[in-house]
């Protein structure tokens, strides 16, 4: 995913400004970056219904504004074979899979109410204005070695036999993830049957050993609910390499957290 293509269009300047300035956030702050792949989005200032007929095609597109029927085809032919759009479509919100060259499936999944899109402004001509999406560049090699690193280690197991990756076993919202340990209060109950058997000091000893039980077992119990520190694996085994600092920051996208 991080070497695929992630495109947004918007009709005005000072939310794609305000776009940027959230990712660029996400980028620096956020855990979610190191735990999962993530392909950078690039924001461009314009009308989707201004791009050109013959642009690239796409796994996924989702529309965020109601769109007319008169711009259902326009819209699913976006979408690559296979691809699925979402959008609003005549107050429901409907998903569209490209099933063939001229083939789709269509859902309906729930009515909503979305602002309609805001219709394209023809030029002085008559002809349709065409906005350019961003061009397909190849990223420099030392752009896609940051990528592979980081792939590599986030999925290699945590143990030589292990085959939990990382997503499944560092990222967790409470730290590592941990089996619960079975806390076995039935002991506790045949105690105290035994306690009534027993007499003298033989009784004494039983509710030291009982009340000695009791607290193990509240001081067990007290562990594992207590959620343990956040843990980013990630950022651990790149900081392990035998790199020099500029090159681990490098990895690590700059990220201080």
């Amino acid at each position: 995913p991080s070497a695929w293509v992630n495109h947004g269009i918007e009709l005005h300047s000072d939310v794609i400004e305000y776009a940027n300035q959230k990712l660029d956030s996400f980028i620096k702050t956020s855990d979610s970056f190191d735990r999962f792949e993530f392909c950078e989005p690039s924001f461009v200032a314009g009308n989707c219904l201004e791009i050109p007929p013959d642009s690239r095609q796409y796994d996924r597109v989702y529309c965020g504004a109601g769109v007319q029927k008169e711009h259902e085809d326009f819209m699913k032919q976006l979408l690559k074979i296979g691809g699925v759009l979402v959008m609003p479509l005549e107050e429901k919100l409907t998903k569209i899979t490209r099933t063939g060259v001229n083939s789709w499936e269509t859902k309906k999944i729930i009515s909503v109410s979305f602002a309609p899109l805001v219709q394209p402004k023809h030029s002085i001509n008559g002809r349709r204005k065409n906005i350019p999406l961003p061009k397909y560049e190849v990223r420099s090699l030392q752009e896609l070695s940051r990528i592979c690193i980081r792939h590599t280690l986030r999925v290699c197991p945590d143990e030589p036999h292990s085959l939990r990756g990382l997503a499944a076993a560092g990222l967790h919202k409470y730290g590592s993830r941990f089996k619960r340990r079975r806390v076995h209060r039935r002991h506790c109950n045949a105690l105290v049957l035994r306690r009534h058997v027993r007499a003298g000091a033989d009784d004494e000893d039983t509710e030291e050993g009982e009340s000695l039980e009791e607290t193990e077992e509240e001081r067990e119990t007290g562990e594992l609910l207590r959620p343990t520190p956040s843990v980013n694996l990630l950022r651990e085994r790149i900081m392990a390499l035998p790199l020099p600092e500029p090159l681990k920051m490098y990895l690590l996208f700059y990220r201080e957290k």
